[in-house]
This record gives structure tokens, C-alpha cells and sequence, in this order.
């Protein structure tokens, strides 16, 4: 059984429908210093070193178990980043600098063991996001805010979040917040799954 260092809805949802036995637990990553201490990495780089951090961070506490971190960032077109909106204004600021334009969603998975990662993936998702109109980012928000508080990018993929493109490239998963069939691998390596 893996160690899931994460709470996220989505992650959790992913391993149990896959059939992965898992527990969970919150890493306790202080992500806005971590941040900070990588400001200037690219996005690829950014999301696969606060998987590490996570990772680690809990395998520490758990000697002997696999522990599985992930992190996404969304990067858009001019290169600037979307972190967690912190309120419902700035959610509606964050879709409107999206509105009609493209970004890249970053899914890192790193597994730790005994405090060293020992497998890594990254990959990425690009977003086409329609023409939003105010109304129906309004509208929007009314019915996922706060849902949506703890996601980057400001959706929910697999509710109304849906909505807002007209083009998605790449994997379902990644877009969820993990390379899962990546992981699954990986899993079937170590013989945590069947292969």
C-alpha cells in the first residue's frame, strides 16, 4: 500500500477508481515559501520539485513505504504563473487573464522511500480556454466558488470547470493533477499492483 501525500479530492478519487490501495495524508509543505525559494524555475521544474518536497517530507515520517507527492502549476502563454486563488475577485481576475488564450497545466508525481525520491515523472496538458464573457465568469463562479479555492487554473475538470475550453491536449489525468498511467507503471514495478 502507498502513501498518498496529498488530501486533494481529485488524487485520491484517481488511485481508488485504478484500484490502487493507498492511504492519506497531508504533506504539511509550506508551498508559498517553497515558491519562493524557486522563483525563477520553469514550470516543469517547479511542479516536479514541490512533488519532491511533499514526497520526501512524508517519507520521512514513514520509513519503509512508497510515498507518492504530486503538484501541478499552470504556465500561461506570456510565461507567468497562476497560483491557488485566495478569493472569489481574484478567481474571476485569474479566468479573465485566461479567457481565449492558452496555457500549459504542469502535473509532476514524484515517490519517495526512506526520504530520497526514487521515481519521478512530469508531463503537461495544453489548455485551450474559449472567449469567457464577464456574465458567465460571474455565473461561474456562483456555482463552483469556493469549490475551486484549492485548484490551480480556477477548475474543476471533471465538473463545470469543462466549460470553460473548446481544445484540451494531453492526458485527462495530467489536467486531474497527476500522470497517473505514469505512476501506475511504476507501481506495477515495484509490485504494489499486479502486473
Amino acid at each position: 500500500m502507498i502513501l498518498l501525500a496529498s488530501q486533494s479530492a481529485s488524487r485520491r478519487a484517481m488511485l481508488t477508481a485504478a484500484g490502487v490501495p493507498f492511504d492519506a495524508t497531508a504533506a504539511g509543505v509550506d508551498e508559498d515559501a517553497a515558491k519562493a525559494s524557486l522563483a525563477g524555475a520553469r514550470p516543469r521544474d517547479l511542479a516536479d520539485a514541490l512533488a519532491e518536497m511533499k514526497a520526501v517530507k512524508v517519507s520521512l515520517r514513514a520509513p519503509g513505504r512508497l510515498v507518492l507527492g504530486s503538484d501541478s502549476v499552470v504556465a500561461l502563454a506570456d510565461g507567468s504563473l497562476l497560483d491557488k486563488p485566495e478569493s472569489r475577485d481574484q478567481a474571476a481576475e485569474h479566468l479573465a487573464r485566461m479567457s481565449g488564450a492558452r496555457h500549459d497545466l504542469w502535473s509532476a508525481a514524484v515517490i519517495a522511500e526512506n526520504g530520497r525520491p526514487v521515481w519521478r515523472h512530469v508531463e503537461a496538458a495544453r489548455m485551450h480556454v474559449r472567449p469567457l464573457s464577464p456574465a458567465f465568469i460571474d455565473q461561474y463562479l456562483d456555482q463552483e466558488w469556493p469549490a475551486i479555492a484549492g485548484c490551480v487554473g480556477c477548475y474543476r475538470i471533471e465538473g463545470p470547470g469543462a466549460q470553460l475550453f473548446h481544445k484540451i491536449e494531453g492526458s485527462q489525468f495530467t489536467v486531474l493533477g497527476l500522470p497517473l498511467l505514469n505512476v501506475l507503471d511504476y507501481l506495477r514495478v515495484r509490485k504494489v499492483i499486479p502486473s
